[in-house]
């Protein structure tokens, strides 16, 4: 098999599934997209109340845009990444019951 060929077949591997190879439990693992900076700090709050270490990436830092325009991502230690993820759903679980109630 030639160079050319080898680079070929190279796969590509996101962010994401970079850091749930990792066994560092300290490594940061993106847990929820934020449409808005607004929308990720109420989830970074909801997390914190959990006690779980929770900041965001992609938002403004110092006055200006540290990633590209649009989603705003919310990252854990690996080690807290399924404690968030249950929270998270804890979380939308009530929103949608009390959407429910208000109708």
């Amino acid at each position: 098999m030639s160079a050319n060929e080898s680079r070929d077949q190279t796969t590509t591997i996101s962010y994401t599934e970079l850091s749930a190879m990792t066994s560092d439990p300290d490594s940061p693992t993106i847990v929820y997209s934020a449409a808005n900076a607004i929308e990720a700090a109420a989830i970074v709050t909801a997390l914190e109340a959990e006690g779980i270490e929770a900041t965001t990436t992609g938002s403004f830092t110092s006055g200006f845009q540290a990633e590209a325009p649009g989603e705003v991502k919310v990252v854990v230690r690996q080690s807290q990444a399924d404690k968030a993820r249950r929270t998270l759903d804890q979380l939308e679980d009530e929103a949608d019951s009390n959407e429910s109630v208000d109708e």
